[in-house]
């Protein structure tokens, strides 16, 4: 079956016929398609077509698609057990590698997935403080609890209106919006609501809604508002934990918040998140403390086994001045490729990418015009063409990881051309 056969079998059974919106390719134009292997750098799909991948998964697998040390890992796991419900050995071994990069913190809670690791953050927080509301900022991304699926009403400081139908205004009411790049709509809400914000959740480099790279002194000065209100600090570290470095983009700025939650990377590309905070705040969950927070599957062997896996690999050969080097080469040449036929402009920090194709304003979150969104369709499928996978929506990021070696990228940079 070839993946337009699979498109109409997966649509009479799965609405829209995917299990996440992006995939549908709505942003792009054109049918999905249907992968059945992942090697290295690549993509195959259904009908054996290969693709150099610079989706990879969203961002687990910088260490490329099926690396050898995971694979071994997760083998020897299956043969043991795939599930327990009960405490194993390497949850706590997983637990120690992420305290490792995350020196400053204490204790870990695994669940299952980035939504459910942010969602146990802000119900932490609220439980430790005995305050109700957040603070989040427009343009990032949570994950799709509730609570989170909110926009900013009108006028600073207003409480936000739920952004899904099927979440009721009450269930956001909590939820204030600020500006990322404004300081004064943070402060507006601190004005407004004094001694009742639980917590400021933020993206220290938001990369859900195109990418945005902070100083440090910007990064500061909203933790310092947090914590002179006695909020709490709560980095979503679920795309950029361990890949800006070793403990991610709080070692790569220099910065400990209160707590941290972790996905992607983390759990190797299976399903599998992390929370992760200071000893006198993490105690307050249960058993030993009365926010409630619970999991059948929360710390799966598989999943456990595949991150120590890929932490392990990382600890012992830091990858990272390497895939910024490569990341920073790769976005040059790309960048005077694509400007043989039209404008861009591609930001990037670390080993992530975005390509910019609308007038570069400097907003956050950007405004993507529908000029733009059909130039970043062109790209997409000329890529595609050409055997090269981006993401399939002009407002995610890109990534390298350590397999993308540099004669493929320089092949990729001359198949760009004339896009």
């Amino acid at each position: 079956m070839n993946s337009k056969a699979w498109k109409e079998r997966a649509e009479r059974v799965i609405p829209g016929g995917v299990h996440s919106p992006v995939r549908a390719f709505n942003h792009v134009g054109g049918d999905p398609i249907w992968f059945e292997k992942g090697d290295g750098p690549y993509l195959i799909d259904v009908e054996g077509n290969r693709y150099v991948d610079f989706c990879m998964s969203f961002g687990p697998h910088i260490l490329g698609h099926c690396p050898p040390a995971v694979v071994e890992s997760v083998r020897n796991q299956a043969e043991k057990a795939m599930s327990f419900g009960a405490c194993h050995p390497t949850e706590v071994e997983l637990a120690e590698w992420i305290l490792k990069g995350y020196s400053f913190l204490d204790r870990v809670r695994l669940v299952n997935s980035g939504t459910e690791a942010v969602m146990t953050a802000v119900r932490l927080a609220r439980g430790y403080t005995g305050r109700n509301k957040i603070i989040q900022f427009e343009g990032c991304y949570h994950g799709h609890s509730d609570g989170l699926l909110a926009k900013a009403g009108s006028g600073v400081a207003a409480l936000s209106e739920s952004s899904s139908k099927g979440v009721p205004p009450s269930v956001v009411a909590d939820t204030l919006g600020a500006q990322f790049k404004d300081l004064e709509t943070l402060k507006a809400c601190f004005d407004k609501y004094p001694g009742e914000v639980a917590a400021v959740l933020i993206e220290p480099v938001p990369a859900n809604n195109g990418l945005e790279v902070p100083s440090k002194e910007h990064l500061v000065a909203i933790m310092e508002m947090a914590r002179a209100n006695g909020s709490l600090v709560i980095f979503d570290e679920v795309i950029t934990g361990f890949r800006l470095s070793l403990s991610g983009a709080c070692g790569y700025f220099g910065l400990e918040p209160d707590l941290v939650t972790l996905g992607k990377i983390v759990g190797g590309g299976l399903p599998l998140a992390a929370l992760a905070g200071k000893a006198e705040i993490m105690d307050s969950l249960a058993p030993l403390g009365e926010v409630y927070q619970a999991g059948t599957l929360s710390g799966n062997p598989l999943a456990t086994a595949a991150g120590c896996a890929v932490l392990k690999t990382l600890f012992d050969n830091p990858p990272y001045a390497e895939l910024e080097f490569l990341t920073t080469s790769f976005v040059e040449g790309l960048k005077s490729s694509i400007e043989k036929t039209m404008p861009v402009n591609i930001r990037h920090v670390a080993s992530l990418f975005w390509m910019e194709l609308g007038e570069v304003d400097g907003k956050f979150p950007p405004s993507i015009s529908q000029e733009s969104r059909e130039k970043y369709g062109r790209i997409f499928h000329h890529a595609l063409k050409n055997g090269v996978y981006f993401a399939p929506s002009p407002f995610e990021v890109g990534f390298l990881s350590t397999v993308h070696q540099s004669e493929i990228l320089t092949s990729v940079i001359d198949k760009m051309g004339g896009c």
